[in-house]
């Protein structure tokens, strides 16, 4: 990748921008000849290349200004918005085991960010967002507040969301406040015979305040 690089510093950029700013072109397909200028074989050379730079850059070669304008790009391309899908649950668990290791500050800053965006710009895709969600107990998912995060950006419908048993009462109790969930919802929710006592307390409590 000796070419590669040499290009990157022509243009002031790192060798990470670079690949990944052509990698992820919508038009890279338009450009055969592309792969050859770096010097790598072929369009699929390159792919991983980005790919691997994409999974293990943590804001070093490559900032979170960025990684937020791949995402732009990434949402109103379909080919690679599927192939996002499979990148950032990977990238993620990479800044995530970062964040336990080292509770850098502005990691968890850039972090919180890149998440907001993910959501808000229309990259994360069911597949996605349910899997962060069979993740109950996860830190990361009280530390971005995800369960709003998603109703915000009206990502599952709100009834499907607040009736899944691997939403905790807490967060429950978050999106009735912020306005989320209607009445009706709640009460179906309590005619529930399975429903835990922690999340039936919870529900019934904001009921009461809810006809206050």
């Amino acid at each position: 990748m000796r070419r590669s690089r040499a290009v990157a510093k022509n243009l002031g950029l790192t060798h990470s921008q670079l690949l990944c700013s052509i990698g992820f072109n919508p038009h890279i397909h338009e450009l055969p000849d592309i792969a050859t200028l770096l010097g790598l074989r072929d369009y699929e050379e390159l792919a991983n290349a980005r790919n691997e730079i994409f999974i293990n850059d943590i804001y070093e070669r490559m900032g979170i200004k960025d990684v937020l304008s791949i995402y732009l790009q990434v949402a109103r391309d379909p080919k690679h918005l599927q192939i996002m899908q499979y990148l950032i649950s990977q990238r993620l668990q990479k800044i995530e085991s970062r964040i336990e290791a080292t509770v850098n500050s502005l990691v968890i800053e850039r972090y919180k960010k890149e998440m907001r965006a993910i959501y808000s710009d229309g990259v994360a895709q069911f597949e996605f967002i349910d899997e962060r969600l069979r993740a109950t107990h996860s830190g990361f998912r009280a530390l971005l507040n995800e369960v709003v995060l998603i109703a915000e950006n009206r990502l599952i419908p709100i009834g499907d969301l607040f009736f899944r048993d691997n939403i905790l009462p807490e967060e429950k109790r978050r999106l009735i406040i912020k306005g989320f969930v209607p009445r009706h919802l709640i009460e179906s929710r309590l005619d529930e015979k399975t429903l835990s006592p922690q999340e039936r307390k919870v529900l019934e409590e904001q009921l009461r305040l809810m006809s206050n």
